[in-house]
């Protein structure tokens, strides 16, 4: 070792040619929860107000919809007698308004009774070629009594074509309220345009098609091609596969009671689709479309309850039955124990 190096302290390993150099670890940061707990509650306002926005916006379609639905304006109906208290039994009539359809009979046929306790629903479907037997009203096709009615009240009671819907309503629905035993209060006629438009509103229901179907009618436009499996249906297959009884084209026939049971199944499904989150986000489509083809001869302020109340019902919340009968040229003879049922069906639930 020289001179000139005595006295000098040893090298550290950093000073040394090639040696390590060490830097003192940066601190680390600390996240502001503060700003955490702010984009939290900042996302969350977000959505709430989105909410509230679709939510207001539903509102505001519901009552232009509600406005155009309900024909009772005048009535005004007690609290405690709101659909929104007790339960209420409807008939719901589908009526062919096509160009060539089937002018005012009815093809679809559903009494039913809501209860806002259960926020459920029983109803009952009644086999368009059914003869209802009821003291006081003549034996005849059960799709052609309202027809009848209004006619009768055109020409026999020289009603105007309003006054006389509203007649017609009234009578078919005071003649069920008989048969069934059960205090029928509302008459609702949805066009077949207007199952159609909720269907494509919701863009469609899934379905399993039991069998093939077709059917094609130039007189009246009909044509129906379906082929049997699980697959989503638009609006104009959706009642295609209701409607399909005949066939022309070399597929198996159904009758009348497969239509009911197909009808109660698409109702279901449009029932469960609204339920959905998808659906939910439709719900302005499908009160627009119900309000363009629905008449409903409630006062608009109960159509609001109606929608409060029940707003998604799902299928398993609705009870479906059907009347079953004895085909016997030209009509379909109820089977008095299939009435039984189904008048118990709906007095249990006017009950619970």
């Amino acid at each position: 070792m020289s001179e000139g190096s005595k006295g000098l302290p040893p090298r550290t390993a950093a000073s040394r040619p090639g040696g390590a150099k060490k830097t003192a670890p940066k601190p680390k940061k600390k996240k502001k929860k503060g700003s955490v707990w702010i984009k939290i509650m900042f996302a969350v306002l977000s959505v709430l107000i989105l909410i509230m926005l679709y939510v207001g916006y539903l509102a505001y379609v519901a009552t232009n919809a509600v406005d155009t639905i309900g024909t009772a304006n005048n009535i005004v109906v007690p609290e405690e007698e709101s659909v929104k208290k007790k339960p209420t039994g409807m008939v719901l009539l589908g009526i062919d308004s096509r160009e060539k359809g089937g002018g005012l009979n009815t093809d679809v046929m559903l009494v039913a009774i809501f209860n806002p306790n259960t926020k459920s629903a029983s109803v009952i479907s009644i086999p368009r070629d059914s003869v209802l037997q009821v003291d006081g009203y003549r034996e005849r096709k059960a799709n052609a009594n309202y027809s009848t009615f209004f006619n009768n009240a055109r020409s026999e009671k020289n009603m105007d074509k309003e006054t006389a819907e509203k007649e017609a309503k009234k009578e078919i629905r005071e003649m069920l309220s008989k048969y069934f035993g059960v205090d029928l209060k509302y008459t609702g006629i949805i066009n077949f345009k207007g199952f159609t438009d909720v269907v494509d509103a919701l863009d469609g229901v899934e379905v399993n098609v039991e069998m093939d179907m077709r059917y094609r009618d130039t007189a009246d436009g009909t044509n129906i091609n379906l082929s049997k499996g699980q697959q989503v249906l638009d609006g104009k297959n959706a009642l295609d596969y209701v409607r399909y009884r005949k066939s022309n084209q070399g597929t198996a026939e159904s009758s009348d009671f497969d239509r009911n049971r197909r009808e109660m199944e698409v109702i279901g499904a449009i029932f469960d689709k609204m339920k959905s989150f998808e659906g939910v986000t439709k719900y302005d489509k499908v009160i627009g479309a119900v309000g363009s083809n629905l008449t409903l001869d409630m006062p608009p302020s109960e159509i609001k309850n109606m929608l409060s109340t029940y707003l998604g019902m799902g299928s398993s919340d609705i009870t479906f039955q059907a009347l079953n009968g004895t085909w016997k040229s030209p009509y379909v003879y109820v089977d008095s124990t299939s009435l039984e049922e189904a008048r118990a069906v709906l007095q249990a639930k006017m009950a619970e």
